[in-house]
């Protein structure tokens, strides 16, 4: 079955809209924590507070500057996740669904581009 240049497009604007919003709004800011030595942050699963933001830097800074190139895009998709999930249902869990909507969201995103892909338009392909 021959999939056409539209579903391709689909497939990179899934990823990489998705990772570009994740990686400047959410990761960005923590990767300058992680830098700056401001290491006080949540530790939602009691690993402490450095490790647990050191892991978010991986799950929303690392992981989408290798989904919006498209390189080991499946891979990638599975730390971006799990923050996604922690983040939904560990940190807000006894929050209103409102408050764990967009982490619940950016999950379906990485859960939809594990299950199908980069799509040709990434390095994974070429």
């Amino acid at each position: 079955m021959k999939t056409s240049a539209l579903h391709h497009l689909g497939l990179a604007i899934l990823r990489i809209v998705p990772a570009l919003i994740m990686l400047f709004i959410h990761g960005l800011p923590k990767l300058q924590n992680l830098l700056a030595g401001n290491f006080s942050f949540p530790n939602p699963i009691g690993i402490g507070e450095v490790p647990s933001l050191f892991l978010a830097v991986i799950g929303e800074f690392v992981a989408p500057i290798l989904l919006i190139i498209g390189f080991k895009t499946r891979i990638a998709a599975l730390p971006a996740l799990a923050t996604m999930l922690v983040a939904a249902f560990v940190t807000h869990g006894a929050d209103p669904f409102a408050k764990k909507e967009l982490a619940v969201l950016y999950a379906l995103f990485f859960v939809v581009i594990f299950m199908v892909g980069p799509g040709k338009y990434s390095l994974d392909k070429k």
